[in-house]
């Protein structure tokens, strides 16, 4: 069974900025498209950023583009997700997820068959 392992959240103050990462391991990372989801209390788990198995195409939500970066170093088995600008309506759980192999991202949370455990980030106003 493959794992995903999110790190980088924390508390921020609004206009700073984090960096998340996954970790991927027991699967050949490469071969996956991977995401960035979030979900704050009470709210359904929400599409934040995804980016293909080639790592050549990226998609964003309208909430964050020009804000947060989406890659990838497939020779490390991570994904990262950069954010800068944060608000505090950015605070929610990040979770990491990956699609079936070679298959197109998506904004839909149940085209991903694998998710880590998620991060917190707050971000104070």
């Amino acid at each position: 069974q493959g794992q995903l392992v999110e790190s980088g959240g924390g508390l921020v103050q609004a206009g700073g900025s984090l960096r998340l990462s996954c970790a991927a391991s027991g699967r050949t990372f490469s071969d996956y498209s991977m995401g960035w989801f979030r979900q704050a209390p009470g709210k359904e788990r929400d599409f934040v950023a995804a980016i293909w198995w080639s790592g050549g195409n990226t998609l964003y939500s309208e909430s964050v583009k020009g804000r947060f970066t989406i890659s990838r170093d497939n020779a490390k088995n991570t994904v990262y997700l950069q954010m800068h600008s944060l608000k505090a309506e950015d605070t929610a759980v990040y979770y990491c997820a990956a699609t079936p192999p070679f298959t197109r991202v998506t904004m839909i949370p149940q085209d991903y068959g694998y998710w880590g455990q998620g991060t917190q980030v707050t971000v104070s106003s």
